[in-house]
């Protein structure tokens, strides 16, 4: 993008990795002086490049389950595609709702804490639209995997710096202040102190004290900042790869770490064995990718498919219902 250095870009992957920083540390880490790095971040915002800055919540720890349905329509003009779409947006039980451009249409993901709610939801759904669907499928997500986005900075990793997030791990007991918390940083990871402590009538250290500790019980995972990728020149592809042999499956996690593109590793119980997420320029590059994967484990994938985002229709870094 036109006007966009590489400070620039060194300056939103150091938000990336903490949007907390305060500036005078941001600066030394991109070497500028911190009243020039926060005249080049309210640029970036004005410019709509930096969205928002938000805080990852492992939600697994809090005990949610994390359903995902895949639609492919049938039978639907625009209205009904929006009447659709306006229903999972106002489901207090959704927190992301996607369109795609794809082998699917829809993508919406549930935060639910108790599994037999899902029976319940997918009663409505097929008595609402189940006849507006070719194709639907349901998957649980077990494990994520974020990287930081290196690509920006133009170098391969050669570490693997992620947040993990397991399914399969101890919940955690929050009381009402922690949650409270939650709720304020969650969508803006840069929220003051102060003000925290000032809209919960509480002590400035009585904050800090509850964000260290579930920083520390890894509650708190990150704090990240939500970039428009696609004024940067990129966009945001999935894909999904069924494997011919699964026991091949952490030998190709260990390969496509190194990556500065790939974004997210997903394992859900879906169709395919892996989910990766890339921010690349064109599908050709996500071809290049699948062919380099191909030849360094031959005959290892049977099939694969991508999808790219057509629109976010819905996204919450907590379920409502929190």
């Amino acid at each position: 993008m036109k006007g966009i250095d590489k400070k620039d870009k060194k300056i939103l992957y150091e938000l990336d990795q903490n949007s907390r920083h305060s500036l005078a540390n941001l600066g030394k880490k991109v070497g500028l002086a911190k009243s020039i790095v926060a005249y080049r971040i309210k640029r970036m915002t004005n410019m709509g490049i930096i969205k928002s800055y938000y805080t990852v919540v492992d939600l697994y720890k809090l005990g949610f389950i994390a359903p995902r349905f895949h639609f492919v329509y049938q039978y639907v003009n625009p209205e009904i595609q929006n009447e659709i779409i306006n229903y999972f947006v106002n489901n207090k039980y959704t927190f992301i709702v996607v369109s795609t451009y794809g082998p699917f249409d829809l993508s919406v993901l549930f935060g639910l804490r108790d599994i037999r709610k899902m029976f319940f939801i997918w009663q409505e759904i097929q008595n609402k639209f189940g006849h507006y669907f070719e194709k639907q499928s349901l998957a649980f997500y077990l494990n994520e995997m974020h990287f930081p986005p290196s690509y920006l900075i133009e170098e391969k990793r050669t570490y693997k710096k992620t947040i993990e997030i397991r399914s399969n791990t101890e919940y955690i007991n929050l009381d009402p202040l922690e949650y409270k918390i939650l709720h304020a940083l969650s969508p803006n990871a840069q929220i003051k102190l102060t003000y925290l402590a000032n809209s919960l009538n509480v002590s400035s250290r009585q904050i800090g004290y509850r964000i260290k500790k579930m920083k520390e019980n890894r509650v708190i995972e990150g704090f990240r900042t939500e970039i428009d990728i696609s004024k940067l020149g990129y966009q945001d592809y999935k894909v999904y790869i069924l494997l011919r042999k699964f026991n091949l499956r952490n030998h190709i996690i260990d390969f496509i770490s190194s990556n500065p593109h790939l974004i997210n590793i997903d394992t859900t119980t879906g169709e395919s064995h892996l989910e990766l997420e890339f921010h690349v320029k064109n599908t050709n590059q996500i071809h290049e990718i699948i062919q380099e994967i191909s030849e360094h484990f031959p005959k290892a994938i049977r099939n694969y498919y991508h999808v790219s985002v057509k629109k976010v229709h819905k996204w919450l870094y907590l379920p409502q219902t929190l």
